[in-house]
């Protein structure tokens, strides 16, 4: 990636780092705060589902209005949307409030899908591997600072602290997006009458170029999200971590996170190629998940991290590039919208699964509901790199000129 490219990034990067840092204070604290008002397991399910379902019908429309007005409008919306839904998670008095909170930043919440959108319209098509390999780090860098403060500052003085640092974070970014981020978009206005529309949302899901890994991420992140709304609950029934231990594994987990994707995500994807790459991060994931339920001791606790950071790393990186090389240019925000949305639909249906079979059957049937869905992605993917691929080598042969 050349300087010029990779100063054009650094305003998006900065930001995303900042956004982070805020969002993951909230990850290792959340499912305690849920318990602190005397809440059943599946409760934390449900409330990490009432966000991600407002992202799931906000999330494409977000992504469809950046391709007409903007990737930075809609970044600015989506962060005071966030600002507002933090500061009511610190105020919150009762389980009703932090469902309230969740549901205001999730409606306003076209982050990361816009975010995807803006690197897309900024890099050349053979360097967007390295490019979200840079924003998986940024993403990652933010995970180091963010859960070992929340840990600490929890500890220290209370659940409410964390949030309120949290909210004013994002009032940080809302001030630099302002400040110092240009519109990818801003003068595009010959490319209007193509832009895409709430009808091609739906149509996305049947266009044979995009649907097919379309669903294939569907499918994947059902799994994960369904890791992702117990995670905190299985590590504490697994090794007894509380808040402060699961904030700095977080913390540790970012570490490693920031150090693959400087170093080996991006040269592997692009290497590797966009299909091979997710087929190998689903494969390594598919491996952690077997271990998780033995993971009783610190060792294969590690082994288990590992596997998991090497096959997040590589699936963060691999799949936006995978989606934004099969997405038309005018229709990449809608493209990475629905994108986004699938993983709010995942959100809103595997996390109270999973947690209730957490909480009524143990850890071995829950963490098996993650694996069986890894495990079927995988033959997914392996599926469309013998029939989808060669396809649209051959369409897009027959579509050069002669």
């Amino acid at each position: 990636m050349n300087r010029a490219t990779l100063l054009r990034l650094l305003p998006i990067l900065g930001i995303t780092f900042i956004d982070i840092f805020g969002f993951s204070m909230l990850l290792p604290l959340l499912p305690f705060f849920v318990k602190h008002f005397g809440a059943a397991d599946v409760v934390v399910g449900w409330v990490a589902a009432t966000y991600s379902i407002c992202q799931l019908i906000a999330g494409p429309l977000w992504g469809n209005l950046s391709d007409r007005i903007g990737r930075k409008a809609v970044l600015i919306v989506s962060q005071v949307g966030a600002t507002i839904g933090w500061a009511l998670l610190g105020f919150a008095p009762t389980i009703a409030w932090v469902f309230a909170s969740r549901a205001i930043e999730g409606l306003s919440g076209g982050n990361l899908g816009v975010t995807q959108a803006y690197i897309g319209d900024l890099v050349e098509p053979a360097q967007r591997g390295r490019a979200f390999a840079l924003l998986g780090a940024a993403f990652s860098a933010g995970f180091v600072f963010g859960p070992a403060l929340a840990g600490w500052l929890a500890s220290a003085y209370g659940f409410s602290t964390p949030f309120f640092v949290a909210a004013g974070l994002q009032a940080l970014t809302l001030v630099l997006t302002i400040v110092l981020l240009p519109d990818s978009r801003a003068g595009a206005t010959e490319e209007a009458k193509n832009v895409a529309t709430p009808r091609d949302i739906v149509v996305a899901l049947a266009d044979r170029r995009v649907a097919p890994v379309l669903w294939l991420r569907l499918v994947f992140v059902l799994g994960m999200y369904g890791w992702f709304g117990a995670m905190a609950l299985v590590l504490n029934r697994q090794l007894g971590w509380g808040v402060s231990d699961t904030s700095f594994v977080f913390a540790i987990f970012g570490v490693f996170q920031v150090v693959l994707q400087l170093t080996a995500t991006g040269k592997t994807v692009d290497g590797m190629g966009n299909r091979a790459a997710t087929n190998l991060a689903i494969a390594i994931l598919a491996g952690a998940f077997a271990l998780i339920s033995f993971a009783t001791s610190l060792p294969l606790a590690i082994v288990f991290m590992i596997l998991f950071g090497v096959g997040m790393s590589l699936a963060n990186s691999a799949f936006p590039a995978l989606a934004s090389g099969v997405a038309p240019e005018d229709r990449r925000g809608t493209v990475l919208g629905v994108f986004s949305g699938l993983d709010s639909l995942a959100g809103f249906l595997m996390p109270p699964l999973v947690t209730g079979v957490l909480g009524a059957y143990g850890v071995r049937p829950a963490v098996a509901i993650v694996f069986g869905l890894l495990v079927t992605a995988l033959a997914i993917g392996l599926a469309q790199s013998r029939t989808v691929t060669p396809r649209l080598v051959r369409v897009a042969e027959s579509a050069a000129p002669k």
